[in-house]
């Protein structure tokens, strides 16, 4: 007779099948309350989109130069070569690659820069610098007042015991000592000046987030320009310090010519129709100095001229791809976003509670209910005797 095998992997199917359809018959039962659910979430989530104030955007992309020198340092090579100066072909790379704008333009010194930067409103009725915009125009959400309570009181309690410096809103900031305000504006702008590098078609992304329109364009152009003038300063500085040195050369080697010229000039006229071999000896050594502060002036303003164009050569050129446009639009928040997270959330918190949530407190319930009926019990024979 064969026997009939039971397999316990169908049990544990059945098993979970009854579970999924048993909890699916809760949720359904309790529908009523999960719409509830859901429309308080619809309904805190349009509070909070429109608590939110609006951002705007505005983003430039530049693309720069080629890094490849190979062209230039030719030219450039070929000039030496004709004035008959000597270069070395192993020039070093850029120390400043597109990969560190990001950390400069969130450097403390960059954002400092920018705090006497002038901008104007959306309505023009208003020019201020963009440290008094950060201080007095950039508002919060309502709820921010209520969670920044603690601390104001701890600030203003701590106040009292101590003696705050007086601050003057026009003076300079001092980059080695900075105020509490000054800090927290400058950490502001850092999160609202952002730059991105693309590493496949070496473009730079310069993007402004302010709650006006017009102020997030006009910073941000100003920004492009204060980042291009930036790289250029610290790409050409070693350039501009040579072009410094070559030119105080080639002045001296023009002086030191011009006199010898003079003597020369002096001692020919002084002695004009003297046959005497001394003065013609004197003569030649004169015209000798003259000949040898002429072949040093000439050198030098070869490479005066080698060093102008090698500031030229290495002085980066940025085109501007998409330039700063006010934007028309709010970049943030995104209302209908925020409205589907809270009601989402407001949907799986009511499933919670229908499912684990209501059980959990029923339990909870019936296990304080069961030790006080216990100590009742345990305390009823001793009231009966009395």
């Amino acid at each position: 007779m064969k026997e009939n095998s039971i397999d316990p992997r169908q049990d544990i199917d059945d098993e979970q099948e009854i579970d999924l359809l048993e909890l699916a018959k809760k949720l359904w039962d309790s529908r009523r309350l999960i719409i509830k659910w859901a429309i308080l979430g619809a309904v805190a989530g349009i509070i909070i989109a429109f608590s939110i104030p609006k951002e705007y955007t505005t983003e430039i992309r530049l693309a720069p130069e080629s890094t490849g020198q190979g062209t230039s340092a030719g030219n450039l090579g070929a000039l030496a070569a004709m004035a008959g100066i000597s270069m070395s072909s192993g020039g070093g790379k850029d120390a400043v690659s597109p990969q560190l704008y990001p950390d400069i333009v969130s450097s403390l010194p960059f954002s400092i820069e920018l705090f006497d930067v002038k901008v104007t409103n959306i309505k023009g009725d208003k020019s201020e610098t963009v440290r008094e915009y950060i201080k007095n125009d950039i508002s919060t959400p309502w709820w921010s007042v209520i969670t920044s309570l603690p601390g104001r009181i701890i600030g203003g309690i701590m106040s009292l015991f101590t003696d705050a410096p007086a601050t003057d809103d026009n003076a300079e900031p001092n980059l080695f000592r900075l105020t509490p305000e000054e800090n927290g504006i400058a950490a502001a702008l850092a999160q609202r000046v952002s730059v991105d590098v693309n590493g496949k078609t070496s473009t730079i992304s310069i993007s402004v987030t302010m709650q006006d329109p017009m102020v997030s364009a006009m910073l941000a152009d100003t920004v492009a320009e204060r980042l291009k003038k930036y790289v250029v300063n610290y790409r050409t500085n070693k350039a501009r310090a040579d072009l410094e040195y070559a030119q105080k050369l080639n002045d001296e080697a023009r002086d030191d010519y011009y006199a010898a010229q003079q003597r020369y000039a002096n001692y020919t006229d002084k002695n004009k129709g003297i046959i005497l071999q001394s003065m013609r000896t004197e003569e030649e050594r004169l015209q000798n100095e003259m000949s040898l502060a002429f072949n040093l002036y000439n050198t030098t303003a070869q490479q005066l001229q080698i060093a102008k164009a090698k500031v030229q050569e290495i002085t980066p050129v940025y085109t501007i791809v998409q330039p700063a446009t006010v934007p028309l639009t709010p970049s943030k928040p995104s209302k209908m976003l925020i409205l589907v997270g809270c009601v989402f959330l407001a949907i799986v918190a009511a499933s919670a509670w229908v499912l684990f949530g209501r059980d959990i407190v029923r339990s909870f319930k019936t296990a304080i209910k069961t030790e006080n009926s216990g100590e009742n019990s345990a305390t009823a024979p001793t009231s009966n005797g009395k």
